[in-house]
């Protein structure tokens, strides 16, 4: 039973690292694509090319794909190779191995330790042989510039087979083609469909060491939709503890001020998400709707009256602020501002717009913990 244990566990450690990989590629997916300089000098480029040097640089370009895949093979089975060790060091350490341990010697039992120890080196070796080959193959398929370079020369080529299509008047060929060609500009085309995605260019998100970690949570809004923060991985997450009976929250939500609003449609396209979280426990549902549609909120207010994640954060106050990176460490927490009740005329700071701003910038925080205020998080006695 314990050998299943410890598998299991081994497993959750790869899969860990698996996503890990996953969430590291949503935060720098296309930072190594060209720009739309680089791009232009390019189709300058080939289109002074002879026909010959055209050839010779499609065939260059096609053996950088061909070397990549090799790559991605060579990564699988390394993996392979690991996880087979992985399985050798544990069924080394296994029950038979220990239920021998009262029948032995204290030189056979020395020389058992030393076994143990050696394997256990050796499983801790394969984790991090496993999950470096897991970060290497995601790189692999990150987009590249050599891929874009690519497309942008298949397209180069479409569009002078357009030209021709539309001089020997081959109406129909030219306008697939022009479909064609829109389609590329437009984005990465979908295989087996017609709808085009355009490339992600996010910069990275900048963490400290040692950031603590946003506690996994699983909440239902007010009109029962169920959201886990693990819906949201490989976005950045703001947390806003929400009590519409607080004046020091509703001075955010006036007509001048439009606070929290206003900053989560400031940032809704910069790979942002806004929760609002009640933690009041006297609250109702019909009155969180109710404020949900009076004051037009884009994002959700999510259900906490037992309090249970609200003390798994350390929520104080109303409002009480926490930024959540992509990959689930929080950054931020603390107040919205240095101005409560907008007492202050001079000098204001929204530490929430700051830190937003530096991260999608890809930028540290240089605030990362204030002193929150407001109104007394009403959990349940």
């Amino acid at each position: 039973m314990k050998r299943y244990l410890i598998l299991t566990v081994i497993a959750l450690v790869v899969l860990a690292a698996a996503w890990a990989a996953f969430a590291q590629r949503e935060a720098t997916e296309g930072s190594r694509s060209r720009s739309p300089e680089e791009r232009a000098k390019l189709r300058e480029r080939w289109q002074n090319m002879s026909e010959e040097q055209r050839q010779e640089f499609i065939a260059q370009m096609r053996k950088r794909q061909d070397q990549r895949r090799e790559d991605e093979l060579k990564a699988i089975e390394a993996i392979v190779e690991q996880i087979a060790k992985l399985k050798a060091g544990t069924e080394a350490t296994g029950p038979q191995a220990r239920e021998r341990w009262q029948d032995l010697s204290d030189e056979e039992r020395a020389k058992l330790r030393e076994q143990f120890t050696k394997a256990r080196e050796e499983r801790e070796k394969a984790i991090k042989a496993i999950i470096a080959q897991i970060a290497r193959l995601q790189d692999q398929r990150q987009p590249t510039a050599e891929g874009e370079e690519y497309i942008l020369v298949n397209t180069e080529q479409l569009k002078e087979i357009h030209k021709l299509a539309e001089k020997e008047k081959a109406t129909e060929t030219a306008q697939r083609l022009e479909r064609l060609i829109a389609g590329r500009r437009a984005g990465r085309q979908r295989p087996g469909t017609s709808r085009t995605v355009e490339p992600v260019r996010r910069p990275t998100v900048v963490e400290p060491e040692g950031a603590r970690r946003a506690p996994e949570f699983t909440l239902n809004t007010f009109d029962g939709k169920e959201i886990s923060l693990s819906d949201y991985r490989g976005k950045t997450v703001v947390l806003e503890w929400f009590n519409f009976e607080c004046p020091y929250v509703m001075h955010h939500y006036g007509k001048e001020t439009n606070t929290m609003v206003g900053l989560a449609n400031k940032y809704k396209n910069s790979n942002v998400v806004w929760l609002a979280v009640n933690s009041t426990s006297h609250t109702t549902p019909a009155a969180n709707k109710e404020f949900t549609q009076k004051y037009k909120l884009p994002f959700p207010i999510l259900d906490d009256r037992p309090g249970k994640v609200g003390h798994a954060y350390g929520a104080e106050t109303t409002p009480h602020m926490f930024i959540i990176s992509p990959r689930g460490n929080i950054l931020y927490e603390g107040a919205i501002d240095n101005s409560p009740l907008g007492r202050r005329k001079e000098g204001v700071i929204n530490y929430v717009d700051k830190a937003l701003e530096e991260l999608t910038a890809g930028k540290a925080v240089t605030t990362s913990n204030t002193k929150p205020y407001g109104c007394s998080v009403k959990y349940p006695k």
